[in-house]
C-alpha cells in the first residue's frame, strides 16, 4: 500500500487538530477492516503517543513494524516511547535505525538527541544531533523543539531562547513556545537588578495573554498570569506609602527639631503635596493600566473579584491613599488624630506585606 486509506487520512486530519478521541475512532474502524494497514496503525501509535499513552504507542508501532520492518515513523514514534519508558538504550538503537532507514531525515537525528540525553556524560553529543536535526530540515518546529531540549540539558540558555523565537518565527501561534516566552518574561521581571520591574512584569502579562489565547484551557498558564498581575497590584501600595510619605511631610504630623511645629501647615504646602500624590499615581499607576492591554485589564479584574487577597491589596492602597488626602486636605489644630490615622494605616499595611513576602517564599 503505497498511500494511505481516506480513513487514516481523516484521522491524520483529525490529530492535526487535536481531536484525538476521533481519531482513534476512525482508525480502529479502518483497522478493523484491514489489519494490515500500515499507515493506520501508525497513526494509531500518534494517538497514544501525544497523551503519553507509551505502552499502548509500543504496541501499534510493533504491529505496524510487523508489517512492514523499515516504516521511518514507526521507529520514530518507538524510539520517543522507548525513552519516555526509560529504556534508554533500546531507544537508542530504535533511534539509529531510524537514521539508517533515512540519513536525511531531521526526526532520526531529533531522537537520537533525546535518547543521547538519557546519559549525562553524553549530553554534549546529544546536543550535536539536535544541531544536526535542525540543518537537515531548519523550519521544523519539532527540530527546533529538541534543539531546545538538547540545550536546556547542556545549560545552553542563550540557544533555547533562540529556539523559542524560531519557532514562534515558524509558527506564531505555537501554543508550547509562547508559554516558554511568557516564562522567560516573568523570570526577567524577577530577576535582579530590579529597575523598571513594572515594565517588565507588563510584559509579562502581555505574554501570558498571549500564551492563554493560543491554550485558553492551560491551567497553569493562567496561575502563572494571576502570579504576575498579583505582583502588579502589590506595587499599587508602594504608591500609596510614597503617598503617606509625603503627607506626613507636608501635614507635620510628627514635629521636629528642625522644621516648624505649628499647625496648621501652610495651605501652599499641603496643595502641593497634593499635586505630588496626583503625580504619583498619574506616573505610577494610572499611565501603567491604561497601556495595558484590553486582554490583560479583563484579567486584572478577574483576579479582583475571584481573590480577597487581592482587593485587599486594593483596599489597603485605596485606604492610605485616602488617608494621606485627608492629612493634607484638613487644616489640623492637633496632631493626635492624624497621628492615629497614619499609624493605623501604615502598621496594618506593612504587616500585610511581611505575611505575603512570607507566603510567597513557602
Amino acid at each position: 500500500m503505497t498511500t494511505p486509506h481516506p480513513l487514516v487520512d481523516q484521522a491524520a486530519a483529525l490529530l492535526d487538530l487535536g481531536r484525538l478521541d476521533e481519531a482513534r475512532t476512525l482508525l480502529a474502524r479502518r483497522l478493523a477492516e484491514d489489519p494490515a494497514d500500515v499507515y493506520g496503525w501508525v497513526y494509531l501509535a500518534q494517538c497514544h503517543k501525544m497523551p503519553e499513552e507509551y505502552e499502548e504507542a509500543l504496541a501499534a508501532t510493533g504491529e505496524a513494524l510487523a508489517l512492514a520492518p523499515e516504516q521511518y515513523d514507526a521507529h520514530f514514534i518507538r524510539a520517543h516511547a522507548l525513552r519516555r519508558l526509560g529504556r534508554p538504550d533500546e531507544a537508542l538503537a530504535e533511534a539509529h535505525e531510524t537514521i539508517r532507514i533515512d540519513p536525511r531525515g531531521w526526526q532520526g537525528f531529533a531522537a537520537l538527541s533525546e535518547a543521547l540525553g538519557a546519559w549525562q556524560p553524553r549530553r554534549p553529543e546529544a546536543f550535536d544531533a539536535a544541531v544536526t536535526a535542525v540543518e537537515l530540515d531548519p523550519d521544523s518546529i519539532g527540530a527546533r523543539y529538541a534543539l531546545w531540549k538538547a540545550a536546556l540539558l547542556n545549560g545552553r540558555a542563550d540557544v533555547t531562547r533562540q529556539a523559542v523565537d524560531e519557532i514562534l518565527r515558524i509558527d506564531p501561534h505555537n501554543a508550547w513556545a509562547l508559554a516558554e516566552r511568557a516564562d522567560y518574561a516573568a523570570a526577567e521581571a524577577a530577576a535582579p537588578p530590579l529597575t523598571g520591574a513594572g515594565a517588565k512584569l507588563r510584559a509579562a502579562a502581555d505574554a501570558y495573554v498571549t500564551a492563554l489565547a493560543a491554550d485558553p484551557q492551560a491551567d497553569e498558564l493562567r496561575r502563572d498570569l494571576d502570579g504576575t498581575l498579583f505582583r502588579i497590584l502589590r506595587g499599587t501600595r508602594w504608591l500609596a506609602l510614597l503617598c503617606l510619605v509625603i503627607a506626613l511631610q507636608a501635614g507635620r504630623i510628627f514635629p521636629t527639631g528642625d522644621d516648624p511645629t505649628s499647625l496648621p501647615s501652610p495651605l501652599g504646602s499641603r496643595l502641593y503635596a497634593l499635586v505630588l500624590m496626583a503625580a504619583v499615581w498619574g506616573f505610577g499607576a494610572w499611565r501603567r493600566y491604561r497601556r495595558m492591554r484590553v486582554g490583560v485589564r479583563l484579567s486584572m479584574w478577574s483576579l479582583i473579584r475571584r481573590y480577597g487577597w487581592a482587593r485587599l491589596v486594593i483596599g489597603q492602597a485605596v485606604w492610605c491613599t485616602l488617608v494621606a488626602v485627608v492629612t493634607v486636605t484638613v487644616p489640623w489644630s492637633e496632631r493626635l488624630v492624624p497621628q492615629v490615622l497614619f499609624w493605623v494605616s501604615l502598621v496594618p499595611t506593612l504587616l500585610t506585606m511581611w505575611i505575603e513576602r512570607a507566603l510567597l517564599r513557602t
